[in-house]
């Protein structure tokens, strides 16, 4: 299974690499038509396979310089268009920068940030397509239908950009949604930790001033236990400082045990695949902060909900909660079953991206992806 994972990852990057390469082949074989008329027609018709040529080179650099390669394209193409114009000479349009224009509207209104920005580069790809189909040709008539076709091509490019974009800003909505959600929950969940840590610091307090006049000498512990305490509490604030709580009802779960892990795996077991969890040795309640050690739980109840959502039919499951590199690192995989593709890289499971964002609020990292024995795994590493 490992060998098929890599097939596939291997099969997606040549697919979307002979795409590029026949898109630059479209291109030049355009181009290799605009030369052509260049030569039979010379004067300035050989201006033509030059806007071809800078907006080949866009469409190549549009990862990087797309509004740049754009506005070029644009300035070159218009320029020509109004040179054969005032110079009357009987030119035709250019297939190959056409075909570039009509690529970059597509990328630019994907991409381009904020949308009115794109809409107004791509009407300005409208206008420059009109005066090209206009400016450049033999007879009226011809003219009005090369015009035609580039607003057709125009309009083709500009629905498929809309349509690329709008996917596109769901996803980022959807992402967003669900980080939001869990730095809220991040956020309640200090207020939490914050409110047990008190209580003992509260408690203590309280304790000492009792045996104070009877036993001056158990004030001192008492008091060293209250800096400790308030010590720990200023760690748990710093770990998630930047979360801001919404005012919404805590959830209850500062008191998060190992033992709570062990039931959870158990009661995923009872309705599922069978799952061999271990707890490796110098793991306790007290190895892990509270924040940490609840986070835990959560990863792991997420990685075992992915797995009864998008591997029904698993064999078994295999998780490990173990000391690593001065943190702990829980690991959970699924064996028998190919995992749904959609979750890969943290796509599609929304609900392991919102964990990667409480991960990494702790200082630590997530990550999920194939084995190459097969498996689907979910690694996440907490520092301690």
């Amino acid at each position: 299974m490992g060998d098929s994972k890599r097939l596939e990852r291997r099969l997606v990057y040549w697919v979307r690499r002979l795409s590029e390469l026949a898109l630059i082949g479209w291109l030049a074989f355009m181009l290799l038509i605009d030369l052509l008329m260049a030569v039979s027609l010379d004067g300035l018709q050989v201006l033509v396979p030059l806007c071809g040529v800078a907006g080949g080179v866009a469409v190549i650099l549009r990862r990087r310089f797309l509004v740049k390669g754009y506005l070029v394209t644009l300035a070159m193409s218009l320029a020509t268009s109004l040179l054969m114009a005032a110079s009357n000479f009987p030119g035709t349009p250019g297939t190959a920068e056409s075909g570039a224009l009509l690529v970059l509207t597509i990328s630019v209104l994907r991409h381009v940030r904020p949308m009115r920005r794109a809409v107004a580069l791509s009407a300005a790809a409208l206008a420059v397509l009109m005066a090209e189909g206009v400016a450049r040709d033999y007879t009226n008539n011809a003219a009005l239908v090369f015009a035609f076709i580039l607003f057709a091509g125009w309009s083709t490019a500009e629905g498929l950009g809309l349509y690329l974009r709008i996917q596109q800003d769901r996803r980022d909505e959807a992402l967003v949604s669900v980080r939001r959600a869990e730095r809220l929950e991040l956020a309640r969940e200090l207020h939490d930790l914050v409110a047990h840590h008190i209580t003992g610091i509260v408690v203590q307090a309280q304790a000492a001033k009792t045996v104070a006049e009877t036993k001056p000498e158990a004030v001192v512990p008492a008091l060293d236990a209250i800096a400790n305490a308030g010590a720990d509490a200023l760690t748990s604030m710093r770990r998630l400082v930047s979360v801001l709580r919404a005012g919404e009802e805590g959830a209850r779960t500062p008191g998060t045990t190992l033992a709570d892990l062990r039931v959870l795996t158990e009661r995923f077991a009872a309705g599922g695949p069978t799952v061999a969890f271990e707890i490796g040795q110098g793991i306790g309640d007290h190895t892990m902060p509270p924040e940490v050690l609840t986070t835990v739980h959560r990863v792991l109840q997420e990685a075992l909900t992915n797995v009864r959502k998008h591997a029904p039919e698993a064999g078994w499951v295999e998780a490990s909660l173990r000391l690593w590199e001065g943190g702990v690192r829980l690991r959970v995989r699924n064996y028998g079953s190919a995992a749904d593709p959609r979750i890969k890289r943290l796509g599609g499971g929304f609900g392991l991206v919102g964990m990667a964002e409480r991960v990494e609020a702790l200082g630590g990292r997530l990550w999920a992806g194939p084995t190459p024995e097969g498996a689907w795994e979910v690694v996440a590493d907490f520092p301690c």
